[in-house]
C-alpha cells in the first residue's frame, strides 16, 4: 500500500448531505463557502458531499418567466431591487457577478438530472450541480431549458443524460424518493446534514462548517 492510501485511510470520513435548489443563490454561496472549508481540512478528512431535491417554487412555470419579471411579481419593486443589491454584493465577494438576466422557472427537470448523476458518481454530481449553477447565476442561462441541461451533463462527463431528459417519467420516483427522505422536513435551502447527525442551515460562512466537521469528528 503506497503512502498516500495509508493517509487516505486514516483520515475520518464525513458524509455532507445538501438539500438544494438549483435557483436558489443562498445554495450556490453555502457551495462555495463549504469548498473553502473542505480544502482547509483535507488533510484530516475524506469528504463525500451529496445533493439532494428541494423546490422554492414548485409552481414555476415549465416554459419559464424572466427573472427581473419573477422577482418584482414575488417581493415587489422595491425589495426585489434591495435583494439583487445584496445578492450582488455577496457573490463580488466570492469572485463573481450576479447574472439577472434570462429566465428562472421550474427547476424539475435539473433535479431529475442531478439525481441521474449520483449514479455515477458523487463527484461528476458535484460538478453537475457547480455547472449548473454557474449556468443559472453567472451565465443568465436557462436551466429549464434542455439543450442547456445536456451541454452540461456533457461537460462533466455524464451519461445518458439525453436518456433521462427526454422521458419526463424518468427519474421523478427518484426525486421524489428523495424530497421525503430529506427535504419534507426542512422549510428552507441550503440545508447541510455532516454524517447523519449534525445540521447546519442557509448560506453559512467557511468557519461554520470548519465547526461542524469539528463536531462530528469527536
Amino acid at each position: 500500500m503506497d503512502q498516500k492510501a495509508v493517509d487516505s485511510a486514516s483520515k475520518k470520513f464525513i458524509q455532507i448531505d445538501v438539500s438544494s435548489d438549483t435557483v436558489c443563490p443562498w445554495c450556490f454561496v453555502g457551495k462555495k463557502n463549504l469548498e473553502k472549508a473542505m480544502s482547509q481540512e483535507q488533510d484530516q478528512f475524506n469528504f463525500e458531499v451529496r445533493w439532494h431535491p428541494f423546490f422554492l417554487n414548485p409552481n414555476a412555470p415549465k416554459e419559464g418567466i424572466l427573472k427581473s419579471e419573477f422577482y418584482k411579481n414575488k417581493f415587489g419593486s422595491t425589495q426585489s431591487e434591495h435583494i439583487i443589491s445584496r445578492m450582488r454584493e455577496v457573490f463580488r465577494g466570492l469572485g463573481f457577478e450576479y447574472d439577472t438576466a434570462g429566465m428562472t422557472g421550474n427547476t424539475l427537470d435539473s433535479h431529475r438530472l442531478i439525481s441521474f448523476a449520483a449514479n455515477q458518481g458523487y463527484e461528476k454530481q458535484n460538478a453537475l450541480v457547480e455547472e449548473l449553477f454557474q449556468n443559472y447565476f453567472i451565465q443568465g442561462k436557462f436551466i429549464g431549458d434542455k439543450q442547456v441541461l445536456l451541454d452540461a451533463a456533457q461537460k462533466v462527463g455524464i451519461e445518458g443524460a439525453a436518456e433521462l431528459i427526454d422521458d419526463p417519467n424518468k427519474g421523478l420516483k427518484e426525486v421524489n424518493e428523495e424530497l421525503e427522505k430529506y427535504s419534507s422536513r426542512i422549510s428552507g435551502v441550503p440545508y447541510f446534514v455532516f454524517n447523519g447527525s449534525f445540521q447546519l442551515s442557509g448560506g453559512q460562512p467557511p468557519e461554520a462548517f470548519l465547526r461542524a466537521f469539528q463536531a462530528v469528528s469527536k
